[in-house]
């Protein structure tokens, strides 16, 4: 399948989730993300939730890295350039929901994409070669492009890979692993 056909399919079966549902699969996911080797990291970007679209609810994995002492790494996107900005979350610490319904933090300390360690991919859809379908802005392939190659990508996901999606670009930036309800998948 395409791109497009992916994100319609995805959209439209997270639709059919109940909040319930969300919350037990995002417990499932961070349980999974507990075992995973990546725990000798400091710097972890996390994005959050946008609760409109039913994504994976990350506020368990926010309160595993917080538990863990890691420092916490949330963005601010621009849509005129398809940017974005990464903040340390801290205390004080305050979001806005931007145009899209996607929390962002109002200000704060920058961290430059140097530092990020290992980042918390969201995601429609994702094949065996661990390529993904987002929403189609280029945010997080913008982004990762500029990470370290030793940075760990981490796809967060309701669902198992497709076999395969059709139309890849050289500019997409495959994921290192995924995780599941029922497990974490190793590209």
């Amino acid at each position: 399948m395409t791109k497009s056909e992916l994100r319609k399919k995805y959209k439209s079966l997270r639709e059919s989730f109940s909040t319930n549902e969300i919350e037990e699969k995002s417990l499932a996911i961070a349980n999974h993300l507990v075992k995973m080797n990546v725990w000798n990291k400091t710097y972890f970007h996390l994005f959050l939730t946008i609760e409109e679209q039913k994504e994976v609810d990350t506020e368990f994995i926010l309160q595993v890295l917080a538990g863990k002492d890691k420092e916490i790494v949330v963005s601010k996107s621009d849509f005129a350039t398809f940017e974005m900005t990464h903040y340390l979350l801290t205390d004080n610490t305050k979001f806005k929901k931007n145009n899209y319904n996607i929390p962002e933090p109002i200000d704060g300390i920058e961290v430059p994409v140097s530092k990020i360690e290992v980042v918390f991919v969201p995601l429609l859809a994702y094949d065996l070669n661990g390529n993904r379908v987002g929403y189609g802005k280029g945010f997080y392939d913008k982004f990762l492009s500029k990470c370290n190659p030793e940075t760990i990508k981490i796809g967060l996901s309701f669902f198992e890979s497709e076999e395969t999606i059709e139309d890849i670009s050289v500019t997409d930036i495959k994921l290192d692993f995924c995780v599941t309800p029922n497990g974490v998948i190793s590209f």
